[in-house]
């Protein structure tokens, strides 16, 4: 997605907005994450608990959660001048995944935030973006008390893909997320300059 604007000598600069998704399990930071970086009030879509979603969803580790995002979360944050980011956050349930394939659709990569007290819950995020090729980093979200791990540690664990990124951070702190952010776009960038080369090559 690209825009124009005018710059101070009245000319016109290209202005790059690019698409970034955020996804994990359920409880592990992706609407906080969101509403931490956006430079916008983030567009959120939570609703409280019912109890006839304790019978679907996995609530172990996060006991003390009362809403889920039933949609998504929508933020934007400006990187520099010219570049901006997009912010999709991806419900966490199982019960909403049929919304990733809407929501990847333009996607330059993602952000898979994990929870090392619940690390098997974000498998499903790194498969999924694993399987259709959009570079993603993962977030590890140092929750308190939760044991640190280092990033290649986290890595082995989820037996990611050679070269794909695992970086802490707090998804509660602007700058953490950002640099986050910042990480992807640059992993991206280099994986989708690759790939085009290989094409013409």
């Amino acid at each position: 997605m690209v825009s124009e604007h005018s710059d101070a000598t009245g000319g016109e600069t290209a202005a790059l907005a690019l698409k970034i998704l955020v996804a994990g399990g359920f409880g592990v930071g992706k609407t906080t994450l969101v509403g931490a970086v956006s430079e916008i009030k983030p567009l959120r879509t939570e609703e409280l608990l019912s109890e006839a979603g304790e019978l679907v969803d996995d609530t172990d580790g996060v006991d003390q959660k009362v809403t889920t995002t039933v949609a998504m979360d929508f933020g934007r944050i400006t990187i520099r001048s010219g570049l901006s980011l997009y912010l999709f956050g991806t419900p966490g349930q199982d019960r909403f995944w049929f919304l990733w394939d809407e929501l990847s659709q333009g996607a330059l990569g993602a952000v898979v935030l994990a929870d090392t007290r619940r690390l098997e819950y974000c498998f499903p995020a790194v498969d999924y973006f694993e399987h259709r090729r959009i570079p993603f980093v993962v977030a590890v979200n140092c929750f308190a008390g939760a044991r640190t791990y280092g990033a290649q540690d986290v890595s082995r664990a989820l037996d990611l893909d050679r070269g794909t990124p695992v970086v802490l951070c707090d998804a509660r702190d602007r700058a953490s997320g950002k640099e986050v952010l910042i990480r992807l776009v640059e992993y991206a960038g280099r994986m989708h300059t690759a790939r085009l080369l290989d094409s013409v090559g």
